[in-house]
């Protein structure tokens, strides 16, 4: 596999320096990417730098991740308006150690094959170097001029950012730097990949190399940041990140994020995200673009990535609870009643919630009071109409009767009640 031909035609190349794919064709070659563990799952705007290490290996290549643990606790200016917040050392610790079991679904650590993947942590290298010896045998090299023409720090020391930089993540970039040098040294690593943000950080390391070891040849190539069709900042949710771990992003949720980007997205991200070869892509943008309202590329996506990182379990539950929620299969209420209580509790996160009292169906209330003083509509006549056109559904049984008792046999998992207004729009009552 020639990988900056693969990555070319997957459109996750942004800049590239030059001589790279003579190094490759020369040997098996070391390539890192840095990952700060900032929190303890990975999310998914890490995943373009992750598939990229996961495609070099595929090639022949050894891959390593770096965990910032040194670097982690300083915060990198890229992209960030202000500070970040300092993280204890054994937090970072801790979510090291979790982000490795990730990484683990993408990349092979325990190969005896010279190409197995290596995790290592710069705090190791960092925590004995003493300030006055690293500002002597680093920062020596590294000029303010060239320091301060890095977009990260332009943009931070820009009329726009008032709090401007501190020292500490001004230097930022020479610890980077250090760390390509480290690995250069120790692990015969010659290329260091990563968004394109990282950009400078990146060639300041190999400047750093440059300088400090003659004849060496040291390597930089980024992919594209990913923004959203609409401009918007992709992996995110108006809630929050969207997390690998399904401790923090459920699996069904996890799912729904795929299944629900734009066309063009979904050209653009199943080229990205998967493992599918090309032509089978085209011929799933040829299929899609014929009837785009069967959202096969969406469709197809979420399948792969959620039995990538969750599992093929997760993804099937994920797809019935999908077909039970918006379907209008009889069995739907069937399968949701057989969920157990934390599946629901993830299920039913994203969806406006009130809170209702069990003891009102210990003896049974009508469905037009009980609807109507939750809130979930205004008026006893709009809920009239809504019944009338067949536009009620309660866990997802279509509501006929104004004034049908609802009592706790309705209940799921005794706690929760699903009510369905039109086709989309979901609203849970969760009994206290």
């Amino acid at each position: 596999m020639d990988f900056i031909n693969e990555l070319r035609w997957r459109g996750m190349i942004h800049n590239i320096t030059p001589g790279i794919e003579n190094q490759l064709k020369k040997e098996m070659t070391t390539a890192y990417i840095g990952i700060d563990p900032t929190a303890e799952s990975l999310h998914i705007g890490h995943l373009v730098g992750i598939m990229m290490l996961k495609h070099f290996q595929k090639a022949g290549h050894r891959p390593i991740v770096l965990v910032g643990g040194a670097t982690g606790m300083i915060g990198d200016p890229s992209m960030k308006s202000q500070e970040r917040i300092f993280l204890d050392k054994n937090v970072l610790k801790t979510n090291q150690n979790k982000i490795k079991i990730q990484l683990s679904k993408f990349l092979n650590f325990d190969s005896v094959a010279p190409n197995a993947a290596i995790l290592v942590n710069n705090y190791d290298w960092i925590k004995n170097y003493s300030f006055l010896d690293f500002i002597r045998d680093i920062g020596k090299h590294i000029t303010i001029n060239y320091m301060m023409s890095k977009d990260s720090v332009k943009k931070r020391l820009s009329a726009d950012f008032k709090s401007g930089i501190s020292f500490t993540e001004f230097s930022y970039q020479l610890l980077q730097g250090y760390d390509y040098f480290f690995l250069y040294k120790n692990y015969n690593c010659r290329l260091q990949i990563g968004g394109s943000d990282q950009w400078g950080n990146i060639t300041t390391g190999t400047e750093l190399i440059r300088k400090k070891i003659k004849g060496s040849e040291a390597f930089a190539l980024t992919c594209p940041l990913i923004i959203k069709s609409d401009g918007s900042k992709f992996g995110k949710t108006e809630s929050n990140n969207i997390w690998l771990d399904k401790t923090l992003t459920s699996s069904y949720e996890f799912f729904q994020f795929w299944l629900n980007i734009s066309d063009s997205d979904a050209e653009n991200y199943i080229k990205i995200f998967t493992l599918l070869q090309k032509k089978e892509i085209e011929n799933l943008i040829i299929e899609h673009k014929m009837a785009p309202n069967f959202r096969i590329l969406q469709k197809r996506l979420a399948k792969e990535l959620t039995i990538m990182i969750h599992s093929k379990e997760d993804y099937d539950i994920a797809v019935k609870t999908s077909e039970a929620l918006f379907g209008v299969d009889d069995t739907a209420f069937d399968f949701l009643k057989n969920l157990d209580k934390n599946m629901l509790h993830d299920i039913f996160a994203c969806i406006p919630q009130f809170e209702v009292l069990k003891e009102v169906l210990s003896e049974g209330i009508k469905a037009v009071d009980l609807l109507v003083s939750t809130k979930i509509f205004s008026s006893k006549v709009e809920l009239r109409k809504l019944i009338q056109n067949g536009g009620i559904r309660i866990n997802k049984k279509k509501l006929s009767m104004f004034d049908l008792i609802i009592d706790c046999s309705y209940l799921l998992a005794e706690k929760y009640i699903l009510v369905q207004k039109g086709k989309k729009k979901f609203f849970l009552l969760k009994m206290k």
